[in-house]
């Protein structure tokens, strides 16, 4: 990363340039999304700012200190997790004898990396989930008041003549496919038309008995993940046939996505985040309820309509039935016999 030899002007940045460029090169090595090494790379800056140090002067106050810092600007506990991570990662490949970072800064200022995050000065990852606890599904009456506003605001533009009645139109089939096959807002947005199929086990639901998700949540440097999410909403399907015979010829678009712009393209999350914003506040819902949290309807209302857990699980596509847990209120069956055994003893007790 240095040219041999070479003189430097001004030795200690371009030094912290060079080791930040191979760090770069190590997660682009394997595979890591780009915007992950990016933020990484950002993190770092804002560290070696926040110091006014670089990397062979850094020790584990500096990162104590900056933490207590992130905490009363109010950044939450996993993103002050996810910076302490980041510097922790990139003082290992600072210090790894194989890069020889270690023998070229002691050559040049007589110090050289350690690595500085510890059990003692760093958070641990010892929850299921950190997100907002505020955060939940939608319950039943508040989905389909959601969703009767966004009927609404069709029938609203249609009945004026409006323009924006077919972008309306467009907006309420997707929030309803979006909760119906369960989706992340990636993946509602990034759906093709050609992503639905046919199901054997379903035929009355035509060509619309499975979708296939082909940017379902990428981990640790993989591709996007797939799965398959069969239908078990046919009313979902109405709302989809409707769309694809009556709204999205009218775009004019050669475009494979199934949602698409005023312009023929395909829309963007940012979209989707702001019209369900809209139509949020224009509800009074509180503000913890996001799009995600229709995935969290369609988990939830899955398990408490008494569906396998199992299947739920693999409909949502993830790895970990605790995982799944985490979105549910419902116990699983063991819990809700032991339930049942415990209210049959207490209703007994009562009869006494």
């Amino acid at each position: 990363m240095l040219v041999e030899g070479a003189a430097l002007l001004h030795p200690e940045p371009a030094v912290f340039e060079a080791i930040l460029a191979g760090w770069r090169q190590q997660q682009q090595s394997r595979l890591l999304a780009a915007p992950t090494v990016d933020s990484r790379d950002k993190t770092l800056r804002r560290f070696q700012t926040f110091t006014g140090e670089y990397p062979w002067r850094w020790g584990p106050v500096d990162i104590e200190q900056w933490s207590v810092s992130l905490r009363s600007a109010g950044r939450s506990g996993s993103t002050i997790r996810a910076y302490q991570n980041a510097v922790a990662m990139f003082c290992d490949f600072a210090c790894d004898g194989r890069y020889g970072w270690v023998l070229e800064c002691e050559q040049r200022f007589g110090e050289h990396p350690s690595q500085i995050c510890h059990d003692w000065n760093t958070a641990d990852h010892v929850a299921d989930y950190e997100g907002d606890p505020a955060r939940r599904p939608f319950s039943r009456e508040e989905l389909q008041g959601f969703f009767d506003y966004a009927d609404e605001r069709v029938a609203a533009a249609r009945a004026h003549g409006r323009k924006g009645g077919l972008a309306a139109w467009r907006d309420t089939a997707m929030f309803k496919v979006t909760y119906a096959w369960g989706l992340r807002r990636r993946e509602a947005a990034m759906l093709d038309t050609t992503d639905f199929s046919t199901n054997p086990a379903a035929p009355e639901l035509g060509r619309f008995g499975m979708l296939s998700v082909r940017f379902g949540k990428a981990m640790r440097g993989s591709p996007p993940r797939r799965r398959n999410v069969a239908t078990v909403m046919p009313w979902a399907v109405e709302v989809l046939q409707e769309y694809l015979s009556e709204v999205r010829p009218c775009y004019g678009s050669s475009s494979p996505a199934l949602w698409l712009t005023e312009r023929g393209g395909r829309i963007s999350t940012r979209h989707i985040n702001e019209r369900f914003s809209a139509y949020r506040e224009a509800m009074g819902f509180p503000s913890e309820l996001t799009p995600h949290c229709l995935r969290h309807s369609y988990i939830s209302h899955l398990v408490e309509d008494g569906v396998d857990p199992l299947f739920v699980q693999q409909q949502a596509g993830h790895s970990w039935a605790s995982t799944t847990a985490i979105y549910t209120s419902v116990s699983n069956d063991y819990k809700n016999k032991m339930m049942r055994q415990a209210l049959a003893r207490a209703f007994e007790e009562e009869d006494r």
